[in-house]
Order: structure tokens, then C-alpha cells, then sequence
């Protein structure tokens, strides 16, 4: 399978190689796994915490260097809670001692909030998604088959620049998977873009808004049984020019790299159904209590399944209300992190991500990229890494192809919106 994903004469350049690391024993445990997750029940309430919080808790104080630095907190509500900003300053000590350090995977994600981060991860928490995921197809009724020969999941991106390649999926009997980047650059023809994904005929395609408004464009005649958006969140217009397109679910996922898959959108429970029994949820307002059911706050996590980043009163920055479906919590509102393009100097729209890997090289602690309505634009920088203005503009004006880029100071020291724009279109896009 991998020899016939890569060497088809359709398929892409990919440019990187990545593989599930799994060792023989986790694979059967991550099997058992897969069918707890499945049909595990949810044991809180938006207004009654769950019974295994306070054991959450006391291992998380007692492993994870950060919270050993802190006052020993009497309730659970006095623990101060931490965003992304605190991870980003240092990672390490949010990872507990118990976890070997000879398999632990670092990974780099790029950020939509001013803090770019390098998260901690292992091979069986990253194949840990597969069952959330699987929870989320099946309260749409779909039960994934495909399996040996055949591809499972193909994932898209959009970008300039991109992480592409081809692995298979243990637990679904060495079923393909492949990530592809739908940008001309990647292909040796435009063409083999719709020619790949029909020869491949995935069971499941995932990408992001920005990817999946490229998927519109191409003649594809393959129908997957479902669409998994992930990243960012999916406006209801291009969830419906989806779904008439392909004729199948399109589901919305609320993730995060973070904490993997939080929640599905249901329009039938009006709202986005939580997927992990053992994430704890609070909506907190601004001073930092939390908030009764249905009242708009930012949504804080506590657990997941990241045993290398056990979560504790995580402020995500996304907004909600949360609610019940049946038995079930969920977000209602959810303001999460939405898609963002930029305008070159020649009308080309590039993906947000993009601007984050022409920053990448740069010591930068955090910034916001605004681009204005006569398309230049506005970096903004914390006042002492003003020193790297010069050459964070002439990286941004490669990507953006000579648009004019001008530096200002960062205001303030809150969570920021990294990235911003007044250009029509920039936030929608095509459908």
C-alpha cells in the first residue's frame, strides 16, 4: 500500500516521511481502547464535576513540575488556570516525571493565537485520535471498513509549504493514510490533484475549511463516506456546499493540537457534542470563575488523553456556553478559531499558515499579522523583540509577494488574535 500511494503515477511530491512507531502490544491495547471510547458514557454534568477530578488533580500536582511550583490550592476552583502562553514559555515543565522521555514526540504547531508551540506527544497518543474520531463518524451512523489495500484517511492541507506523507493505520489493518497538499507546487500536474484522490478513493478525507474550499475547485468524482474538518471552524455555507458536492456527512470537529478532538457539531442537539469522557469542561468569564450552564465564557479543559500534557484548567481562548444533549455535554456558541487568508501583492489568497512558517525562524514570543483593506500590512511585536522587525518584514514580503509590510509595538500582554484582516474574502472561503 505504501509503494502503490507513493509511486502512483498521479501522486504528489511528498516531501517529508512519518510513520505510527507503535510497538506490537500498544497496537492490541490501543484496539481496547478504541471500543471503551466508543461506547463510554460521560459521568458529569455542566453543573456536577466528574468522580475522577480530584485523583486528576492530586496526580497532576504531585507529577507535573509547573504545579508543584505553585500554592497548594484548597478546591479545585483555586487553581489558577493557564493558557497557551504559559505552555509556550516552557513546555517541559508541564510534562509529568513519570513519562520516559526515549518515544516522547515533540511537535511543532503553528498557532493562531500569538504562541506558537512544541507540544509533547507519544506514538499512542497520536493514534489515540483514530478513536475519538471514530466516536464522532458514529453518532452520524457511519462505522469505518476499509482496510488493507485499501486507503482509510486522507488528510489535506493548503499551504505553500507543507508536511506531506504516506503511512498506514495498524488498527484498521494496515489501511493507507496519506497526507497530501492540494497547492499546484506539490503536483507535477494540476490534474493528478482530482486524478490521485479518485484513483486513492479514501474512506475518509480531513482537512481544514482553507483545504477543503480548494477540494470545491477540483473535478473530483470520488465520494468518501464522510468530510472531518478539523482546525478551524467550518461556516455553515461551505459545511453545505460540502455535503451537496460529495453527498456524505461533512462533520465540524472543535479540536486542538492541545487536546485532540474535543467536540462534533450536531445541528439536531444545536451544538457541539463533547467526544472525550475523560475531558472536564468549564466555561470560565473574565475573572476567572466559572460560569452556570448556557452563559458565554472562554472554554477551560481539565484531563484528556495526551498522558505526556495532562491538562489542568487550560483556557483555550475559544468562547461557548455549555448545555446538555440528551446525557451528553455540549458547546453551544462555540466562537472558535476561524480560517484567515492573505492577499499577495499579485491577488493571489495564501493560507495563514503559511505566514507562520515565513516567521518560524524568528525568536518571536508572539504577533499578530493584520492586513488592511488596501491590502498591506501590519505586523505587530512585543516592544523588546521590535529588534527582529527588519527581517519579520522581509519574510513577510517574500511570502506575500511584495505587499508592503510596516512593524508597530504589541499592546497589552493578554492573549492576542494572531492573525487578522479587513480584506473581503479573507475569512470566507470559496464556495
Amino acid at each position: 500500500m505504501l509503494q502503490l500511494m507513493r509511486e502512483h503515477p498521479s501522486a504528489p511530491i511528498f516531501r517529508n516521511a512519518s510513520g505510527n512507531r507503535l510497538l506490537p502490544d500498544e497496537i492490541e491495547a490501543l484496539r481496547g481502547y478504541e471500543q471503551d471510547i466508543g461506547h463510554a458514557r460521560f459521568d458529569w454534568t455542566p453543573e456536577q464535576p466528574p468522580a475522577w477530578l480530584q485523583a486528576h488533580v492530586a496526580e497532576v500536582l504531585a507529577q507535573v513540575p509547573y504545579y508543584r511550583g505553585q500554592p497548594k490550592p484548597s478546591t479545585f476552583t483555586d487553581i489558577t488556570p493557564v493558557h497557551r502562553g504559559d505552555l509556550a514559555a516552557d513546555i517541559a515543565r508541564f510534562v509529568p516525571d513519570t513519562v520516559p522521555l526515549q518515544r516522547m514526540i515533540n511537535f511543532r504547531t503553528t498557532g493562531t493565537t500569538g504562541h506558537p508551540l512544541v507540544l509533547p506527544s507519544h506514538p499512542v497518543v497520536a493514534a489515540r485520535y483514530l478513536a475519538h474520531h471514530k466516536r464522532a463518524l458514529r453518532r452520524f451512523g457511519i462505522t469505518l471498513v476499509h482496510g488493507r489495500g485499501q486507503m482509510g484517511v486522507m488528510l489535506l492541507g493548503m499551504q505553500q509549504r507543507c508536511f506531506t506523507y504516506v503511512s498506514v493505520t495498524p488498527t484498521m489493518d494496515e489501511s493507507g493514510l496519506a497526507k497530501i497538499n492540494l497547492h499546484p507546487d506539490d503536483w507535477r500536474h494540476p490534474d493528478d490533484r482530482a486524478r490521485y484522490i479518485d484513483q486513492m478513493q479514501p474512506e475518509v478525507i480531513a482537512g481544514d475549511p482553507i483545504s477543503f474550499a480548494a477540494l470545491l475547485e477540483l473535478p473530483v468524482r470520488h465520494r468518501p463516506q464522510a468530510l472531518l474538518s478539523v482546525s478551524m471552524a467550518l461556516s455553515p455555507g461551505l459545511r453545505g456546499a460540502l455535503a451537496a458536492r460529495f453527498g456524505c456527512a461533512v462533520l465540524d470537529l472543535y479540536s486542538m493540537n492541545e487536546a485532540g478532538p474535543l467536540a462534533v457539531y450536531d445541528d439536531a442537539a444545536g451544538g457541539h457534542v463533547l467526544l472525550q469522557p475523560g475531558m472536564y469542561v468549564e466555561v470560565l468569564g473574565p475573572d476567572g470563575a466559572p460560569l452556570p450552564p448556557g452563559e458565554t465564557g472562554e472554554i477551560t479543559l481539565s484531563g484528556g488523553f495526551n498522558f505526556c500534557l495532562p491538562l489542568l484548567r487550560y483556557r483555550t481562548g475559544d468562547r461557548g456556553a455549555l448545555a446538555l444533549a440528551g446525557d451528553t455535554p455540549m458547546i453551544i456558541g462555540l466562537q472558535g478559531r476561524r480560517p484567515v487568508r492573505y492577499l499577495t501583492a499579485d491577488q493571489q489568497w495564501i493560507n495563514n499558515i503559511d505566514l507562520t512558517h515565513a516567521l518560524a525562524a524568528l525568536p518571536l514570543s508572539r504577533y499578530v499579522v493584520h492586513q488592511h483593506s488596501d491590502g498591506r500590512i501590519t505586523l505587530s511585536l512585543p516592544p523588546a523583540e521590535l529588534g527582529h522587525a527588519a527581517e519579520a518584514i522581509r519574510r513577510l514580503r517574500v511570502v506575500l509577494r511584495g505587499q508592503p509590510v510596516e512593524a508597530i509595538a504589541l499592546q497589552g500582554e493578554d492573549k492576542v488574535l494572531q492573525y487578522t484582516s479587513d480584506v473581503a474574502g479573507s475569512g470566507s472561503p470559496p464556495q
